[in-house]
């Protein structure tokens, strides 16, 4: 069903279109699904609510179907097979049983798309195929403040509308190892632009990122604490990108 969706999607993108920023032309074809999975364990944040509303508007604008969830009762082989991709957004702690894990990995590896969106890197850090998969755990942030975001590829479709410095307001993650060595960075933060704290990563600090998982596709952006990042447009535009990025509309 999953491979039938996306060889129906066709481009998604075609050009900047009328308001929202992040809105484009829809495909008329059969639609992919998206899930967007918020179960918290630990700290819930407030932005989960708009976070989700916002993504389910990219799914109106942009030609495919949103349906949320915090059951993580729905992560099962049959279940999962319904989705094109899911987004983690937000979740934190201990959210799948061991079932629950390997379902969802056998999901990525067999062909399934993941969007880990903010505290999704404060997830499941008993879980080693999970670790492999967002790219990066949270290692600690300081408080909420400018900084300038370095982008560093400005091909992928999730950072091809942003300027060199993208300077943006934010909680900003340090991770408790660097990612680079294991995935695409498609963008990092500036550590001279803001104050990263006790635990700051020091020269080089991604933030966004994407790879490949076996047949599978992962995307995470450190952005998203606020709940004023899901109306900002770059921003949104920035996880529409993600979402193309995993749903295999986008290259990473």
């Amino acid at each position: 069903m999953r491979t039938t969706r996306l060889a129906l999607l066709g481009t998604l993108l075609a050009g900047t279109m009328a308001a929202p920023a992040w809105a484009v032309a829809p495909e008329p074809a059969d639609q992919p699904t998206v899930l967007v999975f918020s179960e918290t364990a630990g700290y819930r944040h407030a932005s989960i609510e708009p976070g989700i509303a916002s993504i389910q508007e990219l799914g109106r604008q942009n030609g495919f179907h949103v349906e949320r969830t915090e059951d993580s009762a729905r992560f099962t082989d049959q279940e999962l097979a319904r989705y094109d991709a899911v987004v983690w957004l937000s979740t934190t702690g201990d959210v799948l049983d061991q079932p629950q894990q390997d379902a969802f990995e056998r999901y990525i590896r067999t062909g399934g798309g993941y969007v880990g969106v903010h505290a999704a890197a404060d997830t499941e850090y008993d879980w080693p195929f999970y670790g492999e998969l967002v790219g990066a755990y949270f290692a600690g942030h300081p408080h909420i403040q400018p900084a300038t975001v370095r982008v560093e590829d400005h091909r992928n479709d999730s950072t091809a509308h942003l300027p060199n410095r993208w300077e943006r307001t934010d909680e900003w993650y340090n991770f408790r190892a660097n990612p680079r060595p294991d995935v695409h960075v498609l963008a990092a933060l500036d550590e001279r632009s803001y104050d990263p704290g006790d635990t700051a990563m020091g020269g080089d600090h991604p933030i966004a990122w994407c790879h490949a998982v076996d047949a599978g596709r992962a995307f995470y952006t450190g952005g998203g604490h606020t709940d004023e990042s899901y109306s900002e447009p770059d921003f949104m535009r920035h996880v529409l990108g993600g979402i193309r990025v995993a749903l295999d509309r986008a290259p990473c």
